[in-house]
């Protein structure tokens, strides 16, 4: 049978589209290269320009874990007076959502402007009613890349920023959802390890910034004024920028701010991420780490504690090249470690909302800050050592005895890295 002008046309067109998302995707996804001697603690004006920020001085950092984070927030979002900022990735109804669900309910009721924006992908279970309560009570409630036929060609990217802005003046940000695993303290599989920072200072207009770019592409709303930028003075001793532009044509900046610390990493890099899939690319920048003496590690959940298997198999592809590099792997299988860390040279630390994967360094809108001091960076690597007492270190002989059909999980779940 011969083949009709219209399947002949319909195969072309569809060859040329993927040749267009190819094409796409490789000017976004250069290789990156850097050479450098110098420590990272005297680079941050180059960290901060190479992924278009500005270091601030004058920060306070504190460091909160696993569910006091919700204790804290909380209590700030109650005594906010002005404005309250809100957005998240993944938000289920349960106990935690109606209790934050209350608290911005009871602001927005005493007169502030509460903004809510909710990826419309994670937060699908928050709940109808909770949504309702949200606006009927003055909140303004958005979600990000509703699904509709405007948004079909943006359906896959998500908002997977998790921060919180308070009248301008305070800010939190780090890998906490809105979810009831996330509270306790990880003490059984059925409760969640992770990390968020509490910021006070000159950065806290960064992180208004940061919210700003979403609220501003959903709405169209332009804010201003003191009631959200206010004058800030000097809070702390911490430096701090922030990571999470995508320009076109270009590697996100929150890729090339992770990679450029692995370049230039002298001494050690301590890494704590829940969904861990380095690209070949990030796999050279490890091996060649360890070639100039770094102690590199990295701290995840293994199957049984993960929150989704399918990624830490997807991972397990490239566990045998790291090995081999001299990467020291750990896994723990208690409970899913949610915490998006990274700290070099015990001087300088990376955290925030994104995972080490493709899909967060290509795709998602994210935040990390890039944060220089040692004593934060010594409270990660506690926190670090803390879970890999209790975990698993891969060894490179017992991996490779590893049963055929492991491997065939690893290769058909990695082919499907960027969707995960």
């Amino acid at each position: 049978m011969e083949l009709s002008w219209w399947t002949l046309g319909a195969g072309a067109l569809i060859a040329l589209l993927v040749v267009v998302i190819w094409s796409i995707r490789r000017h976004r996804d250069p290789k990156l290269n850097i050479e450098c001697d110098a420590p990272i603690d005297q680079l941050t004006l180059s960290l901060a320009g190479l992924t278009l920020g500005t270091p601030v001085g004058g920060n306070s950092v504190q460091l909160l874990q696993n569910g006091r984070f919700f204790d804290v927030l909380i209590e700030r979002i109650g005594a906010a007076r002005k404005t309250v900022h809100f957005e998240t990735f993944l938000w289920k109804d349960g106990e935690l959502g109606r209790r934050l669900a209350a608290a911005l309910c009871e602001r927005a009721r005493a007169g502030c402007q509460v903004r809510v924006m909710l990826d419309a992908t994670g937060s699908r279970k928050a709940g109808k009613d909770v949504i309702q309560q949200l606006r009927e009570a003055g909140c303004q409630v958005k979600f990000f890349h509703k699904r509709s036929l405007r948004n079909l060609g943006v359906i896959n990217n998500r908002d997977h920023r998790k921060l919180c802005v308070l009248d301008g003046r305070e800010a939190f940000a780090g890998g906490h959802c809105i979810v009831d695993d996330w509270l306790g303290d990880a003490e059984d599989g059925r409760h969640f390890a992770d990390l968020s920072v509490w910021l006070h200072g000159p950065c806290v207009h960064t992180m208004q910034s940061v919210f700003s770019e979403n609220w501003a592409g959903e709405t169209g709303e332009l804010f201003v004024g003191d009631d959200v930028f206010p004058k800030l003075h000097h809070a702390g001793d911490y430096t701090i920028h922030a990571a999470f532009a995508k320009p076109e044509n270009s590697a996100p900046t929150v890729k090339i701010l992770h990679h450029t610390a692995l370049c230039i990493a002298r001494k050690r890099i301590w890494i704590q991420n829940p969904y861990f899939i380095p690209e070949p690319q990030a796999i050279e920048a490890f091996a060649a780490a360890v070639r100039r003496g770094v102690d590199v590690r990295v701290l995840m959940p293994s199957t049984s504690g993960s929150d989704n298997p399918i990624v830490q198999y997807a991972g397990h592809r490239n566990f045998e090249r790291l090995l081999r590099a001299g990467v020291k792997l750990y896994e723990y299988p208690h409970t899913l470690l949610h915490q998006k860390v990274m700290t070099i040279d015990g001087v300088w630390s990376a955290i925030g909302s994104s995972n080490f994967d493709d899909r967060s360094f290509e795709t998602n809108d994210e935040v990390t800050l890039a944060i220089c001091g040692e004593p934060l960076a010594r409270e990660l690597d506690a926190v670090w050592e803390k879970y890999a007492a209790r975990a698993r270190r891969m060894e490179l002989d017992r991996w490779l005895r590893r049963p055929w059909w492991h491997k065939a999980r690893e290769n058909v779940f990695y082919l499907a890295k960027t969707l995960l």
